[in-house]
């Protein structure tokens, strides 16, 4: 279990950073660059996936490019949205991004649509609402577009998800797609930041390198200790599914409120306690 907390941590500290990057003027372009330097380095030195599969010319190198597009593209989604709604509520649009996964296991990869699953979903869609709604007073620390970016976050993520099921119908190991994933994301991103430099919009900086290595660090954290959570439990994925989504939200909310001074409304509590429901609901379907 404590792999499981690792994950938790690392998943929370993430947005956490985020947070604190726009308030202490860091980039937070540049910083998903470097993060994804780190976190492909991690992810070949520590899980050595392997890689002799990506040589098939049945390699999915349409979907790894839409991944390489799409995951720092959703990375810069999550950073505005932790600062415009907050930590709580974009970790809980993060995480429900699996009820529009579980739509299209049902319309397209042939999973069948259980009761509990159903079930699941619906409180899901309506927890989803719930906590898009913007809480009222002066200190909501939270704009009144912020919805609009957790609807980002939602569906990206989903985005993402879908993607790698289609990776993974290609008999490609999940952790080879994310390796040339996050090395294909760097290169697209570097290039744009060297674009940004040159044009004078914005400078390369040492202090976004050393964030952005964090970020990268707390990022690939985050996926190797939520594998090895797995290898440790792999009798009892739901509960490593379930404990994964549900410590985040949870941990999340503390950070949020605790820390931040994020408030929270009666419906944002409400859509909390729904999205834990729903997501035990879908790991035991």
């Amino acid at each position: 279990m404590f792999f499981l907390v690792f994950a938790v941590i690392c998943s929370v500290l993430v947005s956490v950073l985020l947070k604190l990057a726009r308030p202490r003027q860091l980039d937070v372009a540049q910083m998903v660059t470097w993060n994804y330097l780190v976190a492909a380095a991690l992810t070949g030195l520590v899980l050595r996936p392997p890689m002799a599969s990506l040589q098939s010319t049945h390699a999915p190198w349409a979907a790894l490019l839409a991944l390489a597009v799409v995951l720092p593209t959703i990375f810069l989604v999550l950073g505005r949205a932790v600062a415009v709604a907050g930590i709580v509520r974009s970790d809980v649009a993060q995480r429900l991004s699996l009820l529009l996964s579980l739509l299209a296991a049902f319309a397209f990869f042939g999973q069948t649509a259980t009761p509990w699953k159903l079930a699941g979903l619906g409180l899901g869609l309506v927890a989803m609402v719930a906590i898009s709604l913007r809480p009222r007073g002066p200190a909501a620390a939270t704009s009144p577009g912020g919805w609009r970016w957790l609807l980002g976050v939602w569906v990206g993520f989903a985005a993402v998800d879908i993607l790698l099921k289609k990776v993974a119908l290609s008999g490609t190991p999940s952790m080879a797609a994310l390796l040339v994933c996050f090395s294909l994301a760097f290169v697209l991103m570097l290039a744009l930041q060297l674009w940004r430099h040159a044009s004078g919009r914005s400078r390369l900086a040492w202090r976004n390198l050393g964030a952005g290595a964090l970020l990268g660090l707390l990022n690939g954290g985050n996926i190797l200790f939520y594998v090895h959570a797995h290898q440790a439990l792999p009798e009892s994925p739901a509960t490593v599914f379930a404990g994964m989504n549900i410590g985040v939200v949870v941990l999340g909310t503390l950070v949020g409120v605790s820390v931040f001074g994020e408030r929270v409304s009666v419906w944002n509590r409400l859509g909390l306690l729904l999205a834990v429901v729903a997501i035990i609901l879908i790991a035991i379907g």
